[in-house]
């Protein structure tokens, strides 16, 4: 039986035991799978327990970039990212899942990254997956981050798109909310950003009306204060539940080493989206 874990700061809402469970169930492989929450300030004493304890785990917010020291070699798009969200412990290997599960949930959902102008709102480990992958789809990608720094780092790293220190106000087929802003103790809210004509305000309406879709890859709640507003104007809204089912996918074939097939994963997901309605 494999002993695996999720590791961020808060993940006592998360639905990754769960669906690795359901996952590694279809394969035929019993698991253990635990929810492992850690303080940032106490992470670097409780990463090397980690490689003994389990088999292989997940990271994720905000330990992607600060699992990296402990481990041996990045492997596909770990490497491009900067950023690991899946660990074997053993071989001490880390992956990035992550941009497989954000292109298989936009393509779930109908959305065209080709030819489409995207707005990245935020550049860190997932903002970071979703610029790249987005770039590397074909579309036009602009990308915000209050951290001015990370972002031009970020764009130093992968070019291809264009940084923004405010947001202008201009039409996008697509707005992504990497922020993390809207789950657990930032419930209601959304994130904030430099407008042009100066000052800092929270993603309101004045951006949200111009998308045809928004996208979020917070799933708790099930409908982000982004994903309301948009709603509220009549935009398509994508939450990263999709996201997170096929991100674990792809982890679980790596745990197990098989390859991964989208039509498996789609039939998966259909499956796992109908028992847990």
């Amino acid at each position: 039986m494999l002993k695996l874990a999720v590791v961020g700061k808060d993940v006592s809402q998360s639905d990754s035991p769960r669906i690795h469970r359901f996952i590694l169930g279809k394969f035929g492989k019993k698991c253990s799978y635990d929810a492992v929450s850690v303080p940032p300030a106490e992470f670097s004493a409780h990463a090397p327990a980690l490689f003994g304890r389990y088999d292989a785990f997940n990271v994720t917010i905000p330990f992607k970039g600060q699992i990296i020291p402990y481990l041996k070699a990045l492997k596909g798009d770990a490497r491009d990212f900067g950023a690991v969200n899946t660990v074997l412990c053993r071989e001490r290997l880390g992956y990035n899942t992550d941009g497989y599960g954000f292109m298989m949930m936009l393509q779930g959902a109908g959305v065209r990254a080709e030819g489409a102008r995207a707005l990245v709102l935020g550049a860190g480990g997932a903002g970071r997956c979703c610029i790249r992958k987005l770039s590397e789809a074909g579309a036009s990608v602009y990308a915000y981050e209050r951290d001015e720094e990370r972002l031009r780092t970020v764009y130093g790293e992968f070019g291809g798109f264009t940084p923004l220190t405010e947001v202008p106000r201009m039409p996008f087929d697509l707005i992504v909310n990497c922020t993390g802003i809207g789950m657990h103790d930032t419930v209601g809210r959304t994130p904030a950003v430099a407008a042009e004509g100066g000052g800092i305000a929270p993603v309101g309406r004045e951006l949200l009306s111009r998308c045809a879709v928004a996208a979020d890859l917070i799933y708790v709640p099930a409908q982000s204060e982004f994903l309301r507003i948009a709603a509220a104007e009549g935009k398509r809204t994508v939450n990263g539940a999709a996201m997170l089912f096929y991100q674990a996918y792809l982890a679980d074939c790596i745990f197990l080493g098989r390859e991964a097939e989208a039509e498996e994963a789609n039939a998966f997901w259909k499956q796992f989206s109908e028992e847990n309605k």
